[in-house]
């Protein structure tokens, strides 16, 4: 991608070629062109258009809508709304991905978080009697069908998935975690008409819900992609006319930046993954490990040996049972059970372990997923579908293992403040001893 600034992109934009620019949902019979400003001194015999198709996912409608602009307009580019990876999925040629990668990697949010999107959409595709991105196989298969040039102009998944959960703050992930488990239920949600769904009015007013219900979605999600997606089609500037498929929800944003590009922020900030310096639940989560630590050091030296086995024996018993009830949950099998149960107490005084790993890698020799049942995942219609899938199942367990070893972290140390009888000021005093304040 170009790394020129965006003051000297537009100078040079504007001097070099008249872009002109249509959006075919507002007009379609692409009439009303929007021009640069700055009309160059001398003009080329190529003149650029881009010709905008805002569309759902999930829409006969669209397909349709689709295939007649290509027809209708013979572009010398077909851009479509994917990054690699998205378009290799929808081709069928996904990457090998074994659950020890993702188990390793630490990605275990991140793959439910894609998985379960995934299956929402695919969820609603179902209903609509359509495969969720129809659409853009309709276009790629258009360009294969003219020998059209295709341009992937969407951010990598990956990044686009690492920005929202590293953006997002403690309370806007349990929200959003709530939303994504009712969606999986369907539950909470509104009948929207597929119909009517990729018209102004209505993107508009989902747009403005999604912002109110949670901004870092709508930022990450939305407005930074229209970004990227709109710098993109402006460099295809020299290739002809361009048709671009993307989501109705993009389709504003992306024609402000079309027609002034001179706002475009720096794209290198928005193929970064930024890197939290305050997060709630770490702070509270190492908070958490240190108390747990002082109280069993002080019990140590002060209380008698039963008191301090009976402490230890709460804290061993509480962390493994609401680890091992996770895995449960996720349906593991039972020696996954026992070994987050049994390693559960540890891993919740070690930052840098977890117990859902543990039962993960256990759940994964057990089962022997398969890399390519990650496209099976990606293709669920339903939770009975997902539960079957191997790979799923795996992180599952060690999704599940890992929420119940953090509830066993927080209520076995309440417990076992309760049993040793310890006054939370005394701990405290030990603390700011141990650091040099007195």
């Amino acid at each position: 991608m170009n790394d020129e600034s965006p003051a000297r992109y537009q100078a040079q934009y504007q001097t070099q070629y008249q872009v002109t620019y249509s959006d075919y949902s507002s007009n379609p019979s692409g009439t009303e062109l929007m021009q640069p400003a700055i009309k160059p001194e001398r003009e080329p015999e190529l003149k650029p258009e881009i010709v905008l198709i805002g569309t759902a996912h999930v829409s006969h409608k669209s397909v349709e809508e689709v295939k007649e602009v290509i027809s209708r307009e013979h572009p010398d580019v077909i851009a479509i709304e994917l990054c690699p990876g998205r378009y290799a999925a929808l081709k069928g040629k996904t990457e090998e991905v074994t659950a020890k990668d993702i188990l390793s990697s630490g990605n275990v949010g991140l793959f439910l978080v894609h998985a379960f999107l995934a299956y929402i959409q695919n969820k609603i595709g179902s209903e609509m009697d359509v495969k969720p991105g129809s659409e853009m196989i309709a276009a790629i298969d258009a360009a294969e069908e003219l020998g059209t040039e295709i341009a992937l102009v969407d951010r990598d998944i990956q990044i686009t998935l690492q920005r929202f959960l590293a953006k997002m703050g403690f309370f806007e992930k349990m929200k959003m975690f709530g939303a994504l488990v009712g969606g999986l239920f369907g539950l909470g949600g509104k009948e929207i008409d597929m119909d009517t769904v990729t018209e102004e009015g209505v993107v508009d007013q989902l747009v403005s819900e999604l912002k109110q219900f949670s901004p870092t979605t709508a930022g990450v999600l939305i407005e930074e992609r229209d970004a990227v997606i709109a710098k993109n089609l402006i460099d295809l500037k020299n290739r002809g006319k361009v048709v671009a498929i993307v989501g109705a929800g993009h389709r504003s944003g992306i024609r402000e930046y079309l027609a002034h590009p001179e706002r475009l922020p720096d794209m290198r900030e928005l193929l970064i993954v930024p890197q939290k310096r305050f997060a709630i639940g770490k702070i509270l989560g190492y908070g958490m490990i240190v108390l747990v630590l002082a109280m069993f050091a002080l019990l140590l030296m002060t209380a008698p040996l039963d008191r301090l086995l009976v402490a230890f024996g709460c804290w061993f018993v509480i962390n493994g049972v609401l680890s091992g009830l996770g895995v449960v949950i996720a349906r593991g099998h039972l020696y996954s059970v026992l070994t987050a149960f049994g390693v559960a107490w540890l891993t919740s005084l070690n930052p840098l372990i977890a117990a859902g790993w543990f039962a993960g890698i256990v759940e994964a020799k057990i089962r022997k997923p398969s890399p390519d049942e990650i496209r099976s995942i990606a293709n669920a219609e339903s939770i009975g579908e997902m539960m079957e899938n191997n790979l799923f199942r795996v992180i599952l367990v060690a999704a599940l293992a890992n929420l119940g070893s953090i509830a066993g972290t927080f209520i076995g140390a309440y417990v076992v403040l309760r049993v040793s009888g310890i006054d939370i000021d005394t701990i405290r005093d030990g603390i700011l001893s141990a650091v040099g304040f007195s």
